[in-house]
């Protein structure tokens, strides 16, 4: 009996270490959201083991009102779902810059922020070096410009090296 459960306990633990997925050392790419109104966010991945990585993200906008710059970085942990599905769960936070053309008397043009963020989103490994992800994240704002929470909901594309 104890031979029975020591030999199922082996063919499990072998099967569990042979379904670990590994992510890709490196991927940079855009992340496509709305991001708050900064758009699209020049994103990279770093793999910092198996399943653990950091994200750092740099976004930008400049219109004919608004110039912004909002820089992020991201601890994430990541998950096997099927294949080559994952999903992944994170925490970090990031600050920004921002500078209004308004010429109202009395009111900054230009102000800085910090930010608390999650993210939880999945994505699907080619097997090609192509990474497309979606995800969602709140964020959490400290300042007169973001002094409340957002949503940012987003498509990653990313090349992996």
């Amino acid at each position: 009996m104890k031979r029975l459960l020591l030999t199922l306990v082996t063919i499990t633990l072998i099967s569990v270490s042979m379904n670990a997925q590994r992510i890709s050392k490196h991927a940079l790419g855009l992340r496509l959201g709305d991001s708050d109104g900064f758009g699209t966010e020049v994103n990279y991945q770093l793999g910092l083991g198996e399943n653990n990585r950091l994200e750092l993200g740099l976004g930008w906008r400049n219109s004919n009102k608004v110039t912004a710059v909002k820089a992020v970085a991201l601890y994430q942990w990541v998950w096997v779902l099927d294949g080559n599905f994952n999903w992944y769960a994170g925490a970090g936070g990031g600050a920004g810059q921002v500078s209004f053309d308004d010429d109202f008397i009395g009111d900054p043009d230009d102000e800085t922020f910090l930010f608390a963020a999650g993210d939880i989103g999945i994505e699907y490994n080619f097997d090609i070096p192509l990474l497309l992800s979606l995800d969602f994240r709140p964020e959490f704002g400290f300042g007169d410009y973001r002094d409340d929470v957002d949503f940012d909901i987003a498509l990653g594309v990313r090349y992996q090296f």
